[in-house]
């Protein structure tokens, strides 16, 4: 009763193209991060200001799970008559 597993080999055969692409692009973000440092030094300042609202929106998710939780105590809280 073995049936054989049709495209098994097709997520094996994606990767090795995908490391492909991105060792190519990170071999073209190095040179041209090196011959261009000069200008992308100056824009340091800005990059850190703009990386502070991205890591709020995309950063720490896990952290929404309390928020059901945290509803549940305030009722709880009522419930005791204080």
């Amino acid at each position: 009763m073995n049936h054989p597993v049709q495209d098994a080999g097709t997520p094996r055969s994606r990767k090795p193209l995908t490391v492909a692409v991105l060792m190519v692009a990170l071999i073209v973000v190095f040179y041209l991060l090196r011959e261009h440092w000069g200008h992308v030094a100056g824009l340091w300042p800005y990059l850190l200001l703009l990386a502070c609202p991205l890591m709020h929106l995309f950063h720490g998710h896990g952290g929404h799970g309390r928020h059901g939780t945290h509803g549940r105590q305030g009722s709880d809280h009522g419930s005791h008559g204080d």
